[in-house]
C-alpha cells in the first residue's frame, strides 16, 4: 500500500512533512477538529491501518487530551498483539464504562477524515467510530440514552449505528 511515507519529502509542504514525520516517529498521528455550529468536535487517527492492520479510529465530543490518551491506550494494546472487537461492547478501552467500535461508512470519509485520506491517497483504508456511553451506561442507539448527549456523537455508520439499534 502506497502512503504519504512513500512520497519524496521535498514535494510536501511544511504541514505535510510534519504530519509524515510524526507517523514515522510514533507510528500514528492524532488529528483534532474543533466543534462548531455544524457539529461537535472530533479526533481521529492516521497510521493504525498501515502499522497495525487495525482500522483508523474517530471519536466525537471527547476532550482532545482524553481522545489522545485513549488512542495511545488502544495503539499500545494493539502493538502487544491484542485486538478489540468491532460491532459489540468493549470494556477494556475506558476504565469505568463500555465503548463500542463501529465501522464508519465511506460516505463520511470526505467530511471527517481529510488527513487520513491524504495519507492513504484515497479511501482505501478502514475506519471505526469509537462510541462512548452516557453516565448510565447507555449507548446512543439504546432507549434511555441521555438527551444532553443527543448530538454529541453523530452516526457515521451506514445510518443505523451498524444495526446496533436491535442490541
Amino acid at each position: 500500500m502506497l502512503t504519504a511515507l512513500d512520497v519524496d519529502p521535498t514535494t510536501l509542504d511544511q504541514d505535510e512533512q510534519t504530519f509524515v514525520e510524526q507517523i514515522r516517529r510514533h507510528g500514528w498521528f492524532d488529528t483534532a477538529v474543533l466543534g462548531d455550529e455544524e457539529g461537535p468536535g472530533f479526533s481521529y487517527t492516521t497510521g493504525f491501518w498501515r502499522k497495525l492492520n487495525f482500522p483508523e479510529i474517530i471519536t466525537f465530543s471527547l476532550k482532545r487530551e482524553i481522545a489522545h490518551e485513549t488512542f495511545w491506550h488502544i495503539y499500545r494494546t494493539l502493538e502487544q498483539g491484542e485486538r478489540f472487537a468491532i460491532g459489540q461492547p468493549v470494556d477494556s478501552i475506558f476504565q469505568n464504562s463500555e465503548a463500542a467500535l463501529l465501522p464508519v461508512s465511506k460516505q463520511h470519509y470526505r467530511d471527517h477524515l481529510g488527513w487520513s485520506r491524504w495519507f492513504y491517497r484515497g479511501d482505501d483504508f478502514a475506519c471505526v467510530q469509537l462510541i462512548w456511553t452516557d453516565r448510565a451506561g447507555c449507548f446512543p442507539w439504546q432507549q434511555g440514552y441521555a438527551a444532553e448527549f443527543a448530538n454529541a456523537q453523530p452516526d457515521l455508520t451506514d445510518g443505523t449505528w451498524s444495526g446496533s439499534r436491535a442490541h
